[in-house]
Protein backbone atom coordinates (compact mmCIF):
# COMPACT_ATOMS: atom_id res chain seq x y z
CA UNK A 1 0.00 0.00 0.00
CA UNK A 2 2.69 2.49 0.98
CA UNK A 3 4.54 1.98 -2.30
CA UNK A 4 1.47 3.23 -4.20
CA UNK A 5 1.39 6.60 -2.45
CA UNK A 6 2.65 9.63 -4.36
CA UNK A 7 2.23 13.43 -4.32
CA UNK A 8 -1.21 13.15 -5.92
CA UNK A 9 -2.67 10.71 -3.40
CA UNK A 10 -5.71 12.25 -1.69
CA UNK A 11 -7.27 9.42 0.27
CA UNK A 12 -6.95 5.78 1.27
CA UNK A 13 -10.41 4.22 1.00
CA UNK A 14 -11.14 0.76 2.34
CA UNK A 15 -13.90 -1.37 3.84
CA UNK A 16 -13.80 -2.50 7.46
CA UNK A 17 -15.33 -5.77 6.25
CA UNK A 18 -15.14 -6.33 2.51
CA UNK A 19 -18.04 -7.36 0.30
CA UNK A 20 -18.20 -10.04 -1.07
CA UNK A 21 -14.79 -11.55 -0.20
CA UNK A 22 -15.50 -10.99 3.56
CA UNK A 23 -12.03 -9.88 4.64
CA UNK A 24 -11.35 -7.76 7.73
CA UNK A 25 -9.04 -4.79 7.22
CA UNK A 26 -6.16 -4.15 9.62
CA UNK A 27 -7.42 -0.64 10.37
CA UNK A 28 -4.56 0.41 12.63
CA UNK A 29 -1.90 -0.66 10.12
CA UNK A 30 -3.59 1.19 7.25
CA UNK A 31 -4.20 4.37 9.22
CA UNK A 32 -0.60 4.40 10.45
CA UNK A 33 0.61 4.41 6.84
CA UNK A 34 -1.82 7.18 5.94
CA UNK A 35 -0.78 9.32 8.90
CA UNK A 36 2.90 9.09 7.97
CA UNK A 37 2.01 10.78 4.68
CA UNK A 38 -0.69 13.16 5.92
CA UNK A 39 -3.41 11.37 3.95
CA UNK A 40 -7.06 10.98 4.95
CA UNK A 41 -8.47 7.52 5.56
CA UNK A 42 -12.09 6.79 4.67
CA UNK A 43 -13.58 3.54 5.96
CA UNK A 44 -16.72 2.06 4.45
CA UNK A 45 -18.27 0.58 7.59
CA UNK A 46 -21.55 -0.45 5.94
CA UNK A 47 -21.34 -4.18 6.66
CA UNK A 48 -20.06 -3.98 10.24
CA UNK A 49 -22.06 -0.87 11.23
CA UNK A 50 -20.98 1.18 14.29
CA UNK A 51 -22.59 -1.52 16.46
CA UNK A 52 -19.85 -4.03 15.65
CA UNK A 53 -16.89 -1.90 14.56
CA UNK A 54 -15.83 1.66 15.45
CA UNK A 55 -13.04 2.71 13.07
CA UNK A 56 -12.45 6.08 14.81
CA UNK A 57 -11.19 4.21 17.87
CA UNK A 58 -8.47 2.68 15.66
CA UNK A 59 -7.25 5.85 13.93
CA UNK A 60 -9.60 6.31 10.95
CA UNK A 61 -10.53 9.83 9.86
CA UNK A 62 -13.89 9.40 8.13
CA UNK A 63 -16.52 6.66 8.00
CA UNK A 64 -19.18 6.17 5.35
CA UNK A 65 -22.19 3.87 5.25
CA UNK A 66 -24.71 2.81 2.67
CA UNK A 67 -27.75 3.38 4.86
CA UNK A 68 -29.79 1.33 2.39
CA UNK A 69 -28.32 -1.78 4.00
CA UNK A 70 -28.33 -2.53 7.74
CA UNK A 71 -29.30 0.99 8.82
CA UNK A 72 -32.80 0.74 7.37
CA UNK A 73 -32.83 -3.06 7.72
CA UNK A 74 -35.51 -3.69 5.11
CA UNK A 75 -34.10 -2.29 1.86
CA UNK A 76 -36.84 0.33 1.75
CA UNK A 77 -34.79 3.53 1.41
CA UNK A 78 -31.74 4.76 -0.48
CA UNK A 79 -29.26 6.99 1.30
CA UNK A 80 -25.87 7.27 2.92
CA UNK A 81 -24.06 8.42 6.05
CA UNK A 82 -20.84 10.47 6.19
CA UNK A 83 -19.09 11.05 9.53
CA UNK A 84 -15.74 12.66 10.34
CA UNK A 85 -13.77 12.13 13.54
CA UNK A 86 -13.39 14.83 16.13
CA UNK A 87 -10.30 16.99 15.52
CA UNK A 88 -9.91 16.17 11.82
CA UNK A 89 -9.34 19.88 11.11
CA UNK A 90 -5.77 19.58 12.43
CA UNK A 91 -4.94 17.07 9.69
CA UNK A 92 -6.44 19.27 6.97
CA UNK A 93 -5.04 22.64 8.07
CA UNK A 94 -2.04 23.76 5.98
CA UNK A 95 -1.89 20.30 4.36
CA UNK A 96 -0.78 20.76 0.72
CA UNK A 97 -2.81 17.71 -0.30
CA UNK A 98 -6.02 19.53 0.66
CA UNK A 99 -5.67 23.09 -0.58
CA UNK A 100 -9.42 23.38 -1.24
CA UNK A 101 -10.05 23.24 2.52
CA UNK A 102 -7.47 25.96 3.17
CA UNK A 103 -8.30 28.46 0.43
CA UNK A 104 -11.28 30.84 0.35
CA UNK A 105 -14.36 29.36 -1.36
CA UNK A 106 -15.58 32.09 -3.71
CA UNK A 107 -19.01 30.49 -3.94
CA UNK A 108 -19.46 31.02 -0.17
CA UNK A 109 -18.15 34.60 0.16
CA UNK A 110 -14.57 33.53 0.80
CA UNK A 111 -15.32 30.93 3.47
CA UNK A 112 -12.22 28.96 4.55
CA UNK A 113 -13.41 25.58 5.80
CA UNK A 114 -10.58 24.95 8.28
CA UNK A 115 -11.16 28.35 9.92
CA UNK A 116 -14.71 27.62 11.08
CA UNK A 117 -15.71 25.99 14.36
CA UNK A 118 -17.58 23.29 12.44
CA UNK A 119 -16.34 19.89 11.19
CA UNK A 120 -14.65 20.96 7.91
CA UNK A 121 -14.98 17.76 5.88
CA UNK A 122 -18.70 17.24 6.34
CA UNK A 123 -19.28 21.01 6.17
CA UNK A 124 -17.75 21.17 2.72
CA UNK A 125 -19.65 18.05 1.65
CA UNK A 126 -22.91 19.75 2.58
CA UNK A 127 -22.19 23.26 1.33
CA UNK A 128 -20.46 22.38 -1.94
CA UNK A 129 -21.30 18.86 -3.02
CA UNK A 130 -24.86 18.55 -1.73
CA UNK A 131 -25.60 22.04 -3.07
CA UNK A 132 -24.16 21.32 -6.52
CA UNK A 133 -25.37 17.73 -6.94
CA UNK A 134 -28.63 17.84 -5.02
CA UNK A 135 -27.94 14.54 -3.27
CA UNK A 136 -30.21 15.22 -0.32
CA UNK A 137 -32.41 12.71 1.50
CA UNK A 138 -36.16 13.03 1.30
CA UNK A 139 -37.89 13.47 4.69
CA UNK A 140 -39.62 10.09 4.32
CA UNK A 141 -36.34 8.24 3.69
CA UNK A 142 -34.82 10.01 6.69
CA UNK A 143 -37.75 8.82 8.81
CA UNK A 144 -37.24 5.22 7.61
CA UNK A 145 -33.57 5.35 8.61
CA UNK A 146 -34.47 6.67 12.06
CA UNK A 147 -36.90 3.78 12.54
CA UNK A 148 -34.23 1.30 11.47
CA UNK A 149 -31.60 2.67 13.83
CA UNK A 150 -33.87 2.06 16.80
CA UNK A 151 -33.44 -1.71 16.38
CA UNK A 152 -29.95 -1.79 14.84
CA UNK A 153 -28.22 -2.96 18.02
CA UNK A 154 -30.49 -5.99 18.41
CA UNK A 155 -30.56 -6.83 14.72
CA UNK A 156 -26.78 -6.89 14.32
CA UNK A 157 -26.49 -9.42 17.14
CA UNK A 158 -29.06 -11.73 15.54
CA UNK A 159 -27.65 -11.30 12.01
CA UNK A 160 -24.23 -12.28 13.36
CA UNK A 161 -25.46 -15.31 15.29
CA UNK A 162 -27.35 -16.64 12.26
CA UNK A 163 -24.37 -16.09 9.97
CA UNK A 164 -21.99 -17.95 12.29
CA UNK A 165 -24.37 -20.91 12.55
CA UNK A 166 -24.74 -21.07 8.76
CA UNK A 167 -20.99 -20.66 8.25
CA UNK A 168 -20.27 -23.58 10.58
CA UNK A 169 -22.76 -25.75 8.68
CA UNK A 170 -21.28 -24.80 5.30
CA UNK A 171 -17.71 -25.41 6.47
CA UNK A 172 -18.64 -29.02 7.29
CA UNK A 173 -20.48 -29.71 4.01
CA UNK A 174 -18.57 -31.79 1.42
CA UNK A 175 -19.75 -29.70 -1.55
CA UNK A 176 -18.32 -26.48 -0.12
CA UNK A 177 -14.70 -25.70 -1.03
CA UNK A 178 -14.24 -22.68 1.22
CA UNK A 179 -16.26 -20.49 3.61
CA UNK A 180 -15.45 -16.80 4.07
CA UNK A 181 -16.62 -15.69 7.50
CA UNK A 182 -14.25 -14.11 10.05
CA UNK A 183 -16.18 -15.57 12.98
CA UNK A 184 -14.80 -19.01 12.10
CA UNK A 185 -11.60 -19.88 13.96
CA UNK A 186 -10.24 -21.45 10.78
CA UNK A 187 -10.61 -18.18 8.84
CA UNK A 188 -7.54 -16.09 8.01
CA UNK A 189 -9.36 -12.97 9.23
CA UNK A 190 -10.27 -14.38 12.64
CA UNK A 191 -7.48 -12.54 14.47
CA UNK A 192 -8.42 -9.15 12.99
CA UNK A 193 -12.09 -9.81 13.72
CA UNK A 194 -11.30 -10.49 17.38
CA UNK A 195 -9.37 -7.21 17.51
CA UNK A 196 -11.74 -4.89 15.67
CA UNK A 197 -15.24 -6.35 16.09
CA UNK A 198 -17.23 -5.96 19.31
CA UNK A 199 -17.91 -9.19 21.22
CA UNK A 200 -16.45 -11.12 18.23
CA UNK A 201 -19.71 -10.60 16.30
CA UNK A 202 -18.95 -10.41 12.58
CA UNK A 203 -22.18 -9.25 10.91
CA UNK A 204 -24.63 -11.21 8.79
CA UNK A 205 -22.57 -11.29 5.60
CA UNK A 206 -20.70 -14.40 4.47
CA UNK A 207 -19.69 -16.05 1.25
CA UNK A 208 -18.70 -19.56 0.23
CA UNK A 209 -17.25 -21.30 -2.81
CA UNK A 210 -18.44 -24.34 -4.70
CA UNK A 211 -16.84 -26.15 -7.63
CA UNK A 212 -18.10 -24.09 -10.57
CA UNK A 213 -20.30 -21.32 -11.89
CA UNK A 214 -22.85 -23.94 -12.95
CA UNK A 215 -22.95 -25.47 -9.47
CA UNK A 216 -23.29 -22.05 -7.84
CA UNK A 217 -26.13 -21.08 -10.17
CA UNK A 218 -27.95 -24.33 -9.42
CA UNK A 219 -27.68 -23.80 -5.66
CA UNK A 220 -28.84 -20.18 -5.82
CA UNK A 221 -31.88 -21.14 -7.87
CA UNK A 222 -32.74 -24.09 -5.61
CA UNK A 223 -33.13 -22.10 -2.41
CA UNK A 224 -36.66 -21.35 -1.22
CA UNK A 225 -36.27 -19.20 1.88
CA UNK A 226 -33.54 -16.89 0.57
CA UNK A 227 -34.46 -13.96 -1.70
CA UNK A 228 -32.44 -13.78 -4.92
CA UNK A 229 -31.49 -10.08 -4.97
CA UNK A 230 -28.21 -8.12 -4.73
CA UNK A 231 -28.87 -5.99 -1.66
CA UNK A 232 -27.52 -6.85 1.80
CA UNK A 233 -28.58 -6.06 5.35
CA UNK A 234 -32.29 -6.81 5.04
CA UNK A 235 -34.31 -8.49 7.78
CA UNK A 236 -34.93 -11.25 5.20
CA UNK A 237 -32.08 -13.49 4.06
CA UNK A 238 -30.59 -12.78 0.65
CA UNK A 239 -28.56 -14.95 -1.71
CA UNK A 240 -26.43 -13.56 -4.53
CA UNK A 241 -24.14 -15.01 -7.20
CA UNK A 242 -21.67 -12.15 -7.77
CA UNK A 243 -20.05 -13.52 -10.95
CA UNK A 244 -23.35 -13.31 -12.83
CA UNK A 245 -24.68 -10.13 -11.17
CA UNK A 246 -22.61 -7.51 -9.35
CA UNK A 247 -19.30 -8.60 -10.95
CA UNK A 248 -20.53 -9.86 -14.33
CA UNK A 249 -18.33 -7.38 -16.23
CA UNK A 250 -15.17 -9.24 -15.13
CA UNK A 251 -13.56 -12.23 -16.87
CA UNK A 252 -12.44 -15.35 -14.98
CA UNK A 253 -8.93 -14.04 -14.25
CA UNK A 254 -10.25 -10.69 -13.03
CA UNK A 255 -12.80 -12.41 -10.81
CA UNK A 256 -10.08 -14.47 -9.15
CA UNK A 257 -7.81 -11.43 -8.76
CA UNK A 258 -10.46 -9.51 -6.81
CA UNK A 259 -11.42 -12.48 -4.63
CA UNK A 260 -14.70 -13.27 -6.37
CA UNK A 261 -14.28 -16.59 -8.24
CA UNK A 262 -17.13 -17.79 -10.44
CA UNK A 263 -18.20 -20.41 -7.88
CA UNK A 264 -18.63 -17.85 -5.09
CA UNK A 265 -22.06 -17.40 -3.46
CA UNK A 266 -22.76 -14.51 -1.10
CA UNK A 267 -25.29 -14.71 1.72
CA UNK A 268 -26.77 -11.87 3.74
CA UNK A 269 -28.26 -13.69 6.73
CA UNK A 270 -31.54 -12.25 7.87
CA UNK A 271 -33.52 -12.66 11.06
CA UNK A 272 -35.26 -15.95 10.30
CA UNK A 273 -34.66 -19.08 12.35
CA UNK A 274 -31.08 -20.31 11.94
CA UNK A 275 -32.41 -23.87 11.72
CA UNK A 276 -34.65 -22.91 8.80
CA UNK A 277 -31.81 -21.13 6.99
CA UNK A 278 -29.56 -24.16 7.37
CA UNK A 279 -32.29 -26.60 6.30
CA UNK A 280 -32.99 -24.61 3.13
CA UNK A 281 -29.30 -24.37 2.29
CA UNK A 282 -28.88 -28.11 2.87
CA UNK A 283 -31.63 -29.02 0.43
CA UNK A 284 -30.28 -26.56 -2.14
CA UNK A 285 -26.75 -28.00 -1.91
CA UNK A 286 -28.08 -31.53 -2.25
CA UNK A 287 -30.78 -30.93 -4.84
Amino acid sequence: LEALIDAKTKVIFFESLTNPSIDVADIEAITAIANRHGILTVVDNTVATPILCRPFEHGADITVHSASKYTTGQGLAIGGILVEREGLVSKLRANPRYEHFNKPDASYHGLVYVDTNLPPYTLRARLSLARDLGAVLSPFNSWLFIQGMETLFLRMQEHSKNALALAEFLEAHPKVKKVNYPGLKSNANYKNAQKYFKDALCSGLLSFEVASLEEATKIVNATKLYSLVVNIGDSKSIITHPASTTHQQLNEQELIACGVPSGLIRISCGLESAADLIADMKQALEA
